[in-house]
């Protein structure tokens, strides 16, 4: 099946691309393992040089890159922008600090020694394209790995742009490679025996196919596996600045972030106000090209993603539930200009008074749809924000510090946030529990993933 390059603000396809035939997949293994047994012996300050390089023809050429993400995939401008610089910081931090996360460890009986694997095969997600990757490329090409990238299918152009800029900052010939196959052709290069570890950001069930085969094949693997994330909002809570900071912890990326808050529970006597202003921010957005700086939200990424997150919020509806802002996709289309009628647009919508038993139970919402739950104390609270299947992130809001400290300790996930949104850092690890996934990325533990934790004895 082709590749294609599509405006989903538009519909517009802007190229199509021919996935690569079995014996191009088999010379880009070549070309990496013949490149890995030269690369490995590379110096710290080698590959430190060529990330800086790297991090400066992105911060060069952000707008260029920034432009490329939005015409695939529809993040406003503004967002595509900030996310090539934020790309071009993990660079940095692993360049500055790679060296010293991988240093020897002695201890009175021996030391530790952190080598390189091979390749690392990542098998990457639409919503952040450049983002996603550099989180992992950065440390596995600071540690002595290299990459091969099986990027989304519907983001090609982006994943072409990756491959130039290892390319354009200095990285020999190989070290990393875009190969733009099908989602079909994935199994065989996870089977191969010249890749050495796989790395997925993705959905729930893909991240249960990658790992049975890396599993088969005895392949180190990382899964980021998406969320459903609990933002808290207690009595004693700054009300304005927990307002205004879920307003960008729902939307961000026109609400398509596995880190993104998706039920908002609301505890006690603070609930009626945090929604009324939460719907009154909620009505002042501005959906439309994301081309345009003055855009708040612009169209999902595709149109199955449009229909999936319509249905969700219909069942819902159909439930019970009630509409506070939004869910009329309809109103919302008979509002765009003729231009956007064929993008995936869905208006932003907080829905409320949600009974048992709907999609917001235990799926994720990938979209910009707020869930509002009300609860009468902390502990309803917390056993309400731990009854999915997901542990990614949470928010809590508490000016309390034994309020603080319950949530941190008793909310199931692999970050907690408090007075302020979850997001990841490079210097932090960032990753999930339960079917949010398994393994780190970023800071120290993410450059450990993916080496070889070599005990060393001399007698």
């Amino acid at each position: 099946m082709a590749i294609k390059s599509i405006n989903p603000a538009t519909g517009k396809v802007y190229k199509t691309y021919t996935p690569l035939a079995s014996e191009e997949i088999e010379a880009r293994l070549k070309v990496g393992d013949a490149q890995y047994q030269q690369y490995r012996w590379t110096t710290f300050k080698e590959r430190s040089d060529w990330l800086m390089a790297a991090a400066d023809y992105l911060e060069a050429h952000a707008d260029v890159l920034g432009r490329i993400m939005t015409q695939e995939m529809g993040k406003p401008i503004g967002a595509a922008i900030a996310e090539v610089k934020k790309s071009a910081l993990v660079c940095r931090h692993y360049a500055e600090n790679g060296a010293d996360y991988l240093a020897d460890e002695r201890s009175d009986v021996g030391y530790v020694r952190y080598q390189p694997l091979g390749i690392i095969l990542a098998v990457m997600p639409w919503n952040y394209p450049l983002w996603q990757v550099f989180r992992l490329a950065a440390p596995a090409l600071m540690a002595g790995n290299v990459m091969l990238l099986k990027h989304a299918s519907n983001v090609p152009k982006c994943a072409l742009s990756i491959e130039q800029v290892f390319r354009k900052a200095g990285f020999p010939e190989g070290a990393f490679q875009t190969l733009l196959i099908g989602a079909d052709q994935t199994a065989a290069v996870i089977a191969d025996e010249r890749v050495r570890g796989v790395s997925l950001t993705g959905s729930g069930p893909a991240g249960s196919q990658v790992a049975a085969l890396a599993g088969q094949h005895l392949k180190k693997v990382v899964l980021e596996l998406g969320g459903s994330d609990p933002f808290i909002v207690l009595p004693s809570a700054d009300l304005e600045a927990a307002v205004e900071t879920a307003v960008m912890a729902r939307l961000q990326n026109n609400g398509q972030s596995c880190i993104a808050a998706k039920r908002f529970i609301l505890v006690g006597n603070i609930a009626d106000e945090f929604e009324a202003r939460l719907v009154d921010k909620f009505n002042a957005l501005t959906v439309g090209d994301p081309l345009q700086p003055e855009t708040d939200i612009g169209p999902l990424a595709t149109p199955s993603i449009l229909r999936d997150i319509h249905k969700q919020v219909h069942d819902c509806l159909i439930a019970g539930a009630k509409a506070l802002v939004g869910g009329n996709l309809e109103k919302l289309k008979a509002m765009l200009p003729p231009e956007l009628e064929l993008g995936n647009f869905y208006p932003p919508t907080i829905l409320s008074h949600i009974p048992p038993g709907t999609p917001a139970d235990q799926e994720e919402f990938f979209g910009p749809v707020a869930l509002i739950f009300r609860v009468q104390d902390i502990d309803a609270a917390i056993e309400l924000a731990n009854s999915t299947s997901f542990g990614l992130g949470a928010s809590g809001w508490t000016q309390d510090p034994t309020e603080q400290q319950r949530l941190i300790s008793e909310i199931e996930a692999g970050a907690v946030f408090i007075n302020s949104m979850v997001k990841s850092d490079p210097r932090l690890p960032f990753g999930g529990i339960k079917q949010s996934g398994i393994g780190r990325e970023l800071g120290r533990h993410g450059i450990l993933e993916f080496v070889n934790a070599k005990t060393v004895c001399l007698s």
